[in-house]
């Protein structure tokens, strides 16, 4: 049970009388006439108000005459008479524009219930759609209260007798409404009122003696005995949500709340209760001290003496009175157009309007009554930035007190509560100047858990942590669960972390948030934990594990050679991370470029050679690089090896490495690392895989093998004839006895005919030990080879001559006498021949449509063409070749660089073919009239019939 007497007292509405409005003259209808000029300004009401409402934008009053008054908020008065005699009850629906009335149209105990539709008109009044009896029975009884379902399904009337009827369905119309007796009892009923939960109904009903509940939306209206205290008349009502609309009852000692199946919580507040209203979330009650009891306030009302009366307003949520003034005579308490108005047995009437809440937090500030005022904002649905500024003023009202306990937990409520509107430097910059570290901890402590923290604050909390040496709230701080939970910078704290030496903590963040590179640095520069550093890199994924690798593997292979080539061959091969059982070990696995890791093993050699030579046995396709080191390590250690037994076998791994044909697109670097290393097996191997016969003999030669020099001759000389010749200038300047050789490479020489007898007599002539018996067998030999020539020329020659006179003959022929074409049939489809015809000199003739299908020309013979066109070219490429030599010789004179002139003519293979013409002059003089009767020949042979 709460107690009000301990609740605070404020002025948190404004009272004043409510004014008639301009230009109204009259007062209103029946009141007493006013004295003094004062009395004008003021609204004032009938005589005779009995009932009150309000709702849908009015006032509604009811009076002894019969009369419904209407108050808009115009404030002009307007009525109608609803009954003969009087109205002794009003309910105004909020939710629709209907009126519910209980009056009297004659005397005796006949009350009539009428339902007004106040948005229809019949004569100027409001439309009365339906009127029946209250009473449903014989027994004569008074009306005691009413009230009415805003969904018009249901309306409930209660009776001094005890009884309780219900109206269900349309209570606008008597077809669609049946009426019936919900409750009977020995105590007049004082109070009801619906709550509408979900699809359930419910009907409140008090007496002055108990309080229960209806379920009226089923069909058997269970009922629920709430309590066995009562109320009197008009002290009962139905809250807002914002107190789950719950029922209240103000007895006399205390002020009850209900739910529909039990008693909620109470309150102790005493005085003997008139009126109970509800407004806005907060609970109204008129109240006067002398005790009087319910019973005879419900009897004989009328009778009472008039007293001065208490007009308190609570506010149950956040405990304090909001309001209480004193008023005579208090007729009712209605509330609308956001305001509360009470009348009073004078006629006036009293507005009560609730202040703004800034000015009632202003008030409440003014008295340093922060909690109470954070709990208003709340209740006010303040903002978040009103509620910032309210704790921020609270934590400096406790700062200024010296409770720097208190005034940071103030703080932090305004972080927990409103979203970090509060700056938090301002709170820091409190507390570092204070040296509170603990509460600066707490502070920082919640800004991370509501991820309202940057790096600066992450440092600073971390800091304070280390500074305490508290390790048990820095590993709580740093082992959450999960990732979502994790309300700081990371990179930040594992810094802070590092620097402060706590390097089991930075290590537990880098590795469970999956800083690969903060992990490693830790491990290797601060813990020195090289085998801990590589197998946390064998569990990466494989991106990170190859650029972990190139940035780190230096220092690994450096303090751990082993273990470190093992994950590098891994890792170049087939990589899978070490999960320790976890993961699908089926999945296809990843590969990095074996060749980008050369360059850690620049201070380990022998874990270089085991490293390579693993990489070109499992891995056949590894770049090229690989071979290309592999060779340089095996050639390096072929030089410095003296144990000759080893160094065979590692001449066996070069020549080997050699001939697996990996160096074929990189035969000159190959050939560079032979020459370093003075690895002449190699060198001669790769002349030869790059047809270099020339550098093969030079190296022969050098070295004065002679039987290598006629092998290689032997071996090469097809592709390159060359090779005999300068075999032969060796020997030749031998002065040792080289008649051998000599012989042989002679022998070669004048079987393919590779050099002119002059030019090798010439070359012999150089060595003083070469007699004439050496070369006798090839002069003798080479002399008769070109007395046959000779002979067979000189033949050619009559052979020509014949043939030239001849045709020189039948051009004369041609010139002079007639021809005569005796060709019977064509020459293309040897059918006979036929009109039209075609005849060539040549002596050949065609149908005139065989030579059209055939001839590509009309002055060429289909038949001779193709013999005549070689000739034709023939002539033309002696002239292109003369031109050709005039040209070459005009730039040559012409130009400052002749070398350029002869290079472009040799690229452009001028020179390709060297004809060495050994016939006599007078071959040589005849061939130039052959070619120009051939010319002649040709150029008569052209012309058609």
């Amino acid at each position: 049970m709460a107690t009000y007497l301990q609740w605070r007292r404020f002025v948190f509405f404004d009272k004043e009388l409510v004014k008639e409005p301009q230009g109204n003259d009259g007062a209103a209808p029946g009141a007493a006439p006013a004295s003094g000029p004062a009395a004008s300004k003021f609204l004032c009401l009938p005589p005779g108000i009995t009932v009150c409402d309000s709702g849908r934008g009015s006032l509604v009053f009811g009076d002894m005459e019969g009369q419904i008054w209407f108050l808009p908020r115009s404030l002009q008065l307007t009525g109608f008479q609803a009954y003969k005699l009087r109205v002794t009850h009003l309910y105004q629906l909020k939710q629709h524009n209907i009126l519910a009335s209980v009056g009297e149209d004659e005397e005796g105990i006949n009350p009539l219930v009428k339902i007004w539709n106040l948005e229809k008109r019949d004569g100027g009044n409001p439309l009365c759609t339906r009127i029946f009896p209250a009473i449903p029975g014989t027994e004569p009884t008074v009306v005691s209260c009413l009230t009415v379902h805003e969904n018009l399904n249901f309306m409930a009337i209660g009776f001094t007798d005890g009884s309780v009827t219900l109206n269900k369905g349309d209570i606008t119309r008597d077809r669609h409404s049946k009426t019936q007796i919900l409750h009977k009892g020995n105590y007049p009923v004082t109070g009801l009122a619906f709550r509408q939960a979900g699809k359930t109904t419910h009907l409140f009903v008090v007496t002055t003696e108990n309080v229960q509940s209806y379920i009226v939306s089923g069909k058997d209206y269970p009922r629920v005995e709430l309590d066995t205290h009562g109320c009197g008349l008009r002290c009962s009502a139905l809250s807002d949500p914002s107190q789950d609309l719950q029922f209240i009852v103000a007895g006399d000692e205390c002020v009850y709340l209900y739910q529909p199946d039990e008693r909620g919580p109470c309150f102790a507040f005493e005085g003997h209760k008139l009126i109970t209203h509800w407004f806005r979330g907060y609970l109204v009650i008129v109240s006067r001290d002398r005790k009087v009891s319910p019973k005879s306030e419900f009897t004989s009302r009328d009778s009472q003496s008039s007293d001065k009366q208490i007009l308190n307003i609570y506010d149950l949520c956040n405990k304090f009175i909001a309001y209480s003034a004193v008023f005579e005579d208090v007729v009712d308490v209605l509330a609308e157009w956001g305001s509360l108005y009470v009348l009073t047995r004078d006629g006036r009437v009293h507005a009560l309007q609730e202040k703004d809440t800034q000015t009632k937090l202003e008030m409440l500030f003014k008295k340093n009554l922060f909690e109470m005022a954070i709990n208003l904002a709340k209740s006010q649905h303040l903002d978040s930035d009103g509620l910032a500024q309210i704790f921020m003023q609270y934590g400096d009202h406790l700062y200024s007190k010296g409770n720097h306990d208190g005034a940071v937990q103030q703080y932090i409520r305004s972080v927990w509560r409103t979203i970090g509107k509060l700056e938090p430097s301002y709170v820091i910059r409190k507390f570092l100047d204070a040296q509170r570290i603990h509460n600066l901890t707490a502070y920082l402590q919640t800004l991370h858990r509501q991820s309202l923290a940057n790096a600066d604050h992450t440092t600073l909390l971390l800091n304070c942590y280390t500074k305490l040496k508290d390790s048990s709230k820095l590993e709580e701080f740093i082992k959450t669960k999960s990732e979502s939970e994790v309300h700081f910078d990371v990179e930040t704290a594992i810094k802070v972390l590092r620097q402060a030496g706590y390097y089991s903590h930075a290590l537990y963040l880098a590795e469970n948030h999956a800083h690969h590179e903060w992990y490693l640095k830790i491990q290797l520069e601060d813990i020195k934990n090289y085998q801990e550093a590589l197998r946390y890199i064998g569990k990466l994924p494989f991106e990170q594990a190859e650029s972990n690798m190139k940035r780190y593997g230096k220092i690994l292979m450096h303090h751990i050679p082993e273990q470190t080539t093992q994950l590098l061959k891994g890792l170049c091969t087939d990589y899978r991370p070490s999960l320790e059982g976890r993961g699908d070990r089926e999945a296809p696995g990843c590969r990095a470029n074996s060749e980008e890791f050369i360059p850690i093993f620049a201070n380990n050699p022998r874990e270089l050679k085991a490293f390579l030579e693993h990489m070109s046995e499992v891995q056949p396709d590894s770049p090229q690089g690989i071979y290309d080191t592999l060779l340089e390590l095996r050639l390096q250690n072929w030089a410095h090896e003296e144990d000759p037994q080893v160094k065979e076998k590692l001449h066996a791994e070069a020549i080997s490495l050699l001939k697996s044909g990996r160096f074929c697109d990189v035969f000159d670097k190959a050939l560079v690392l032979c020459q370093m290393h003075d690895f002449q097996d190699g060198v001669l191997y790769l002349y030869e895989q790059g047809k270099l016969f020339q550098q093969i003999m030079h190296y022969h030669m050098q070295h004065e093998q002679y039987r290598q020099v006629v092998a290689v001759c032997e071996r090469h000389g097809e592709q390159e004839p060359s090779l005999w010749e300068q075999a032969l200038s060796y020997f030749a300047r031998k002065e040792e006895d080289c008649k051998e050789y000599v012989a042989a490479v002679l022998k070669h020489i004048e079987s393919k005919n590779l050099m002119p007898p002059l030019l090798v007599v010439q070359t012999l002539a150089h060595n003083s030990t070469a007699t004439l018996s050496v070369i006798r067998d090839y002069l003798v030999q080479k002399l008769q080879k070109q007395s046959q020539q000779i002979a067979q020329d000189e033949l050619r020659v009559r052979r020509y001559r014949e043939e030239t006179t001849r045709i020189r003959q039948e051009i004369q022929e041609l010139k002079a006498s007639p021809k005569i074409f005796q060709k019977t049939k064509c020459s293309i489809c040897n059918s006979a021949l036929e009109l039209p015809s075609v005849h060539f000199l040549c002596g050949h003739s065609f149908h005139q449509h065989c030579f059209e299908s055939y001839s590509e020309s009309d002055a060429d013979c289909p038949t001779c063409l193709p013999e005549n066109r070689k000739v034709m070219d023939m002539i033309r490429a002696q002239e292109q070749k003369r031109d050709l030599h005039d040209q070459f010789q005009h730039q040559l004179k012409c130009s400052n660089d002749s070398f350029s002139v002869i290079a472009d003519y040799f690229g452009r293979g001028v020179f390709n073919k060297l004809t060495l013409l050994t016939d006599p002059p007078t071959a040589r003089l005849t061939a130039s009239p052959e070619a120009g009767l051939q010319r002649d020949l040709l150029m008569h042979a052209r012309r058609g019939t």
